[in-house]
């Protein structure tokens, strides 16, 4: 007979901080503006404001989890993976789970009090307004379902943004736009083929109304579109501050092949990285859980930690080395 899990564990689990990792695109509008080393007017340096935003950001969304998870108890329990969550199992009890939900909601509000940006505690009041929304109606109707998930990842981006004062590039946004639909239409596709036709219905009647024709069309639409947008913004990008831009040490060089073009290295790793997410999309069925991919494809892992390292290294080595000249 199975021993029930202790309440810490149930905790631990209905918080679900694996899915913490989707905040880390909080960081991606620091990162590209040049200013993650950099500080604001009173000193505090930008990549801690953006990581206290981050943690608010991860109360909330477990906050939501946990509100999802009590709205769809009797959904999951039909669900082969979900019904072993702890609500859903018994593991912890609904009055339990309601109340660390608005504990957490609690917190969150308390600890975005601080912070200067007004535009930040409209994100969470809209992130927060958008999750209920999607949890009592928007997840039961076919695409708007994948608009919301999509529209959870861009408010993330923007409350980054908005805690160090960055204008987001329109490409950058559009590229944005595209991983956020290209991951919500993949987490669809990994749902539908877990189940046939006749189970889906006991699950989550909105995969009925997703051919798999039509799931296939849309995955391919938004993975054609993250790399293609992706790949004009490292076209358009420029270089924040002119101390950063590698060109001074090479002024005999054609300008397509100066130091602001480097950032378009990344496009092959981009591409590698939908390359791979689709194939596990389609060969293991592991797209549901986005942060559940990337932490345990090594090859995944791999390619994403190269992206990033090939990100920093080029928009800010160059600085360093200018230092280093001096």
């Amino acid at each position: 007979m199975a021993t029930k899990p202790s309440l810490l564990l149930s905790t631990l689990k209905v918080i679900r901080p694996l899915q913490w990792l989707k905040n880390v695109v909080m960081f991606a509008p620091l990162i590209f503006s040049g200013l993650l080393f950099a500080s604001d007017s009173s000193g505090m340096p930008y990549f801690v404001t953006t990581l206290y935003a981050a943690i608010i950001f991860c109360i909330l969304a477990s906050s939501v989890y946990i509100l999802n998870d009590i709205i769809d108890i009797e959904a999951d329990r039909a669900h082969p993976f979900k019904r072993k969550r702890p609500i859903a199992s018994g593991a912890l009890s609904v009055r339990l789970a309601l109340f660390l939900c608005m504990l957490g909601i609690v917190v969150v509000f308390v600890l975005s009090y601080p912070l200067a940006s007004n535009f930040f505690k409209l994100l969470i009041l809209g992130y927060l307004a958008l999750q209920v929304v999607y949890s009592l109606w928007l997840k039961h109707v076919p695409i708007f379902d994948v608009l919301s998930i999509a529209g959870a990842f861009i408010i993330r981006v923007y409350a980054g943004a908005s805690v160090a004062a960055i204008r987001l590039n329109s490409w950058f946004l559009l590229t944005v736009i595209s991983v956020s639909l290209f991951i919500a239409v993949c987490k669809r596709q990994s749902e539908r083929n877990l189940f046939t036709n006749d189970k889906i219905g006991s699950s989550r009647q909105t995969l009925k109304r997703y051919n798999p024709r039509l799931l296939d069309q849309f995955t391919s639409m938004f993975a054609t579109a993250t790399w293609l947008s992706y790949a004009l913004f490292t076209f358009q990008y420029q270089f924040v501050r002119p101390e950063q831009n590698l060109s001074i040490l090479y002024p005999a060089l054609p300008r397509i092949l100066r130091p602001e073009k480097l950032l378009m290295l990344t496009i092959p790793v981009a591409i590698v990285g939908i390359m791979r997410y689709l194939q596990l999309i389609y060969e293991k069925n592991e797209g549901e859980s986005p942060a559940r991919v990337l932490v345990t494809d090594k090859v995944l892992l791999s390619v994403a930690l190269l992206f990033t390292l090939m990100i920093v290294f080029i928009l800010y080595a160059p600085a360093k080395l200018n230092d280093m000249i001096d």
